[in-house]
């Protein structure tokens, strides 16, 4: 009994002794500053968004860190050996772009190849033309301003190649009437490009005419539709057309036509360039 008494006395008495130690040594941390802790590494820089790797893009500047005219185009591999692409002849163009699984931005994603295929094979006299659609109408959607803006030899050399496919003998891109400093842009590097020999006659030296012409629309919405587009091209009020007869091939002023949006002709030197220059 007296044992347990004085054991319970002893706990007691070490209690507030343990609580004034604390205390005391809370106290003296709190007053010693402490070294700061190093800051956290930085994380490594990221080379890689989604799942495709930088070498495999294709508009390489549409961020605009980069000369978006001739010279800085051509570091970044446009127009290089576009001459041998388009003296591989009409047939091989279609045939690499049905291959490599091109399709339409629209909501049918028909398959490009196929759809350049409907161009008549031969010629009644009249001239054939390439509309590219780059009106983008539709609100909220910036994707082809930037590429005009930023990386506009990607879509003229496009033209030539999507012109040679198709047996055309120029190219109309119709811009959007608000795009101001798109279509600056895009008319300093078709200069560039007539200035280089890269179009006009005898483009790249291929001994092919090709003419890139630029139509500022007046920004109707409707006009990003197909047939409308045409209509606005040909002078008239821009209203879609009410007849079912294919574009492809009774399309601008009654003669064989191909409408394209913007970003589908920006990928074609890719397309074709991939697997004929790469290979070489």
């Amino acid at each position: 009994m007296q044992r347990a008494a004085r054991l319970a006395h002893h706990q007691a008495n070490r209690l507030p002794l343990a609580l004034r130690s604390f205390s005391t040594q809370a106290a003296s941390n709190a007053s010693t500053p402490q070294p700061p802790s190093p800051p956290p590494p930085p994380p490594p820089e990221k080379t890689h968004f989604g799942g495709m790797s930088d070498e495999d893009r294709i508009f390489t500047n549409l961020y605009g860190l980069h000369d978006p005219f001739l010279k800085g185009a051509m570091k970044r591999g446009d127009w290089y050996r576009t001459k041998d692409l388009v003296l591989k002849g009409t047939d091989w163009i279609v045939n690499e772009v049905k291959k490599s699984g091109l399709r339409g931005r629209g909501g049918a994603g028909f398959p490009s190849g196929l759809k350049w295929s409907f161009m008549p094979k031969v010629s009644d006299g009249r001239p054939s033309y390439l509309v590219v659609n780059a009106d983008e109408s539709e609100p909220g959607t910036c994707k082809d301003r930037e590429i005009m803006r930023h990386d506009p030899h990607k879509l003229l050399e496009g033209c030539l190649i999507a012109g040679v496919g198709m047996r055309a003998r120029a190219a109309y891109i119709y811009i959007r009437g608000e795009y101001v400093n798109e279509r600056n842009n895009l008319e300093i590097a078709r200069k560039e490009a007539y200035a280089a020999g890269l179009l006009g006659k005898n483009a790249c030296g291929t001994g092919y005419d090709f003419d890139v012409h630029i139509h500022y629309g007046a920004g109707a919405y409707i006009c990003g539709e197909e047939t409308a587009l045409l209509e606005s091209l040909e002078g008239k009020q821009g209203k879609p057309r009410l007849s079912s007869s294919n574009d492809t091939v009774v399309g601008s002023v009654v003669d064989g036509t191909t409408c394209l949006l913007l970003s589908r002709v920006g990928l074609l030197s890719r397309c074709c360039r991939s697997t004929y220059v790469m290979t070489c």
